[in-house]
């Protein structure tokens, strides 16, 4: 099978070749079956690519410890799931891993425009195709995962045969998770889906192609690539949360960051092409908003894998990180050529008519996520520019971080609540008067209820006071429009509230989103009550924290042929009454002979209680038990579900309404006092 995958990755890279050679002969010389060709060998990239990653599949589910990418990441005794896993578990198998992604997303892009937009769809194909080539060269002479550990002369015959060994080493035991089996994927599926407005936006810019509708084409699936990008950092920082043993979710790892960063530029896309669709404005900003979402992922994908930066979920050093460099300032080149040499194509319809307007509003959206965005950028990368420079590596840790980026990010979560209730063109005082004054009000009494609850940070009370605030504007929006049409419908509100959000789901999807953002904001701020707290123990000792005491009851060892496990048993008492009890564990994996702790985790909505077995005191011998109560956590997990829930929504189509008002003047009134009416009045288009 090693020879079959190897084969398959080769052919692989000739139809991608293809594609590409083809594809550009055929824009070049308009011959429709020479199009045809370079497409039909684009989508055989995914066959052949599929291939090659069941061949590599195969060898680990059959122990074939012949080949080193088998040996380095699974053993005999790894349960199935995780020799799954082990796909993407190594650079060389991650890297085939992002080109059968790549071939997924490429093979439904052609597939699905096959017969649609003839004048766009060649140069998409050709860009795609040039892309698959990077990768596919990466997957066969650069890091194959097809490599066999050696040969050695056979006895008495002068050939040759196959080293296998008895057993492999294992996958990393911090991979040994539920979690890291859709982590990776979906994480993978953002990067590898920026790819596609990526092509998008470069063809339209060869073919000169109409703005307004490259961006009506390629918004689902930049959609689609943020979703992923939205769930795979989610999901990574609850993996950091329940595996790492620290007591966090997010440390401004290098690893961390580099995932970040598409995803704030992809934001700002997303935000901004509506100012394109509406005005005619931002071409230019939207154009190079794709073009650094997609170069934030090759340089992300880079960091990984160079060496170049310290992390926990960083490969080891090797040499591919130059391949990667060279890749980014080709990819930066011809994106700047092409600019240079099509830039009157971008020029903007109209000007910004007030500062006070949902224009405006757009604008600082994107100057402030560019101001986020550089912030990461230079944090994690300053280390690396300070030993190229003074041949000292300076560190940079979360304080920085935190200290630049929490007021960049209250003052994106301010405009949240504000951009979308803001007129186009112009707002007056008295509007912004009757749809913030509330809201406002309803924030400064919760700022003030966090700050009675014991909140001393600044950011902790603003955060509160902004999050209700925005909470509190998005409900006026979703009431509104609902009590309108449950007026006119003889129904109820919430009713009304579903008809309503169905009528224009790009909109009030987005709504629901920005409030799946006020959640993740809420639980955030719960750290400025965290508590925590050491000992070591011994049978029948305890530890008290927040309203519960911990009372060790037994230590034992748990065993099986991946690892061996020396657990705690703690008996978790509130107010006099036991509630529950909790197993941290230290386990030993013996393939990798290395040992990794397994956090017990008791979550409710308001808080965490959180144990880590943390090893044995070195004065007294005994374990050593550390406590965390993490309050309103879970508000940030179940707030990255509503922003996934809430973008699914906006990419459904618009329902037609059934209901026609006819209250003209009514209608007129109640869309004084907000904007939802005049969508259901003049059609679910016309906002967004």
């Amino acid at each position: 099978m090693d020879v079959f995958g190897s084969f398959a990755l080769m052919l692989a890279l000739v139809a991608g070749v293809y594609a590409a050679a083809a594809g550009i002969s055929g824009i070049i010389s308009r011959k429709t079956l020479l199009l045809k060709s370079a497409s039909n060998a684009g989508m055989a990239v995914f066959i052949l690519v599929t291939l090659a990653v069941a061949s590599l599949e195969y060898l680990f589910f059959t122990d074939n410890f012949s080949m080193m990418y088998v040996v380095e990441h699974s053993n005999r005794a790894l349960p199935a799931a995780y020799k799954f896993a082990s796909l993407w578990a190594g650079q060389e198998g991650s890297l085939l891993f992002w080109s059968w992604l790549l071939s997924i997303y490429a093979f439904f892009v052609l597939f699905l425009n096959r017969r649609k937009h003839p004048e766009l769809m060649p140069y998409v194909g050709v860009v795609l195709a040039c892309v698959q080539i990077f990768f596919l060269i990466l997957n066969n002479f650069v890091a194959s995962p097809f490599g066999v550990i050696g040969t050695v002369a056979a006895a008495g015959s002068g050939g040759a045969h196959l080293v296998a060994q008895p057993d492999g080493k294992g996958l990393n035991p911090l991979l040994q998770y539920p979690e890291m089996v859709i982590h990776p994927p979906i994480l993978y599926l953002g990067y590898t889906g920026f790819t596609v407005p990526f092509a998008f936006a470069m063809a339209a810019l060869l073919g000169r192609y109409p703005g307004e509708k490259w961006i009506h084409i390629t918004r689902r699936w930049t959609m689609i690539a943020w979703t992923f990008q939205s769930a795979g950092i989610l999901l990574g920082a609850h993996w950091a949360y329940a595996v790492l043993g620290w007591g966090g979710y997010w440390g401004w790892d290098p690893v961390e960051n580099a995932s970040l960063l598409p995803w704030i530029t992809g934001t700002a896309f997303l935000h901004s092409v509506m100012m394109q669709e509406k005005r005619g404005m931002m071409k230019v900003w939207n154009i190079w908003l794709v073009f650094t979402t997609f170069m934030l992922c090759i340089l992300g994908t880079l960091l990984t894998r160079s060496g170049v930066v310290a992390s926990v979920h960083a490969f080891a050093q090797s040499s591919i990180g130059s391949w990667f460099t060279t890749f980014l300032c080709i990819v930066f080149a011809v994106c700047l050529f092409v600019y240079i040499r099509n830039r009157d194509y971008l020029r903007s319809d109209n000007q910004l008519d007030s500062l006070v307007s949902r224009e405006s509003s757009f604008l600082f959206n994107n100057l402030v996520l560019l101001a986020a965005c550089f912030a990461v950028f230079w944090g994690t990368l300053f280390p690396v520019f300070s030993e190229w420079f003074t041949n000292n590596r300076i560190s940079v840790g979360p304080p920085f971080f935190n200290k630049v980026n929490i007021p960049i990010a209250l003052f994106l979560l301010l405009l949240t609540g504000v951009g979308p209730l803001l007129a186009w063109r112009r707002t007056s005082m008295d509007s912004l008067w009757r749809n913030f004054a509330w809201p406002l009000a309803g924030g400064v009494v919760a700022g003030i209820a966090a700050f009675a609850g014991g909140a001393r940070s600044p950011y902790a009370v603003i955060c509160w006071i902004l999050s209700v605030f925005v909470g509190l504007t998005i409900t006026s929006e979703f009431y509104r429009g609902a009590r309108v049409i449950a007026g006119r419908g003889n129904t109820n509100l919430v009713d009304g509230a579903v008809q309503l959000t169905l009528r224009n789901t790009r909109r009030y999807g987005g709504y629901i989103i920005h409030l799946g953002m006020v959640l993740v904001f809420v639980g955030i701020s719960g750290q400025a009550f965290n508590q925590d707290v050491q000992s070591d123990m011994g049978v029948g000792s305890k530890i008290a924290i927040g309203p519960y005491t911990l009372v060790c009851q037994n230590f034992d060892q748990v065993a099986n042929q991946n690892f061996q496990s020396d657990r705690a048993t703690l008996e978790v008492f509130r107010n006099g009454k036991s509630e529950m009890m909790m197993y941290p564990e230290r386990r030993f994996f013996l393939a990798s002979q290395v040992t990794e702790t397994m956090v017990a985790i008791r979550s409710s909505a308001l808080r965490d209680l959180y144990v880590v077995y943390a090893g044995r005191s070195p004065d007294t011998g005994r374990p050593v038990i550390h406590a965390y109560i993490n309050p309103l956590v879970k508000w940030i997990w179940f707030g990255g579900l509503i922003v996934v829930l809430g973008t699914l929504l906006a990419m459904v189509p618009n329902q037609q309404p059934v209901i026609a008002l006819r209250a003209v003047p009514e209608i007129s009134g109640a869309a004084r006092a907000g904007t939802p009416v005049s969508v259901l009045a003049k059609g679910p288009n016309l906002h967004d």
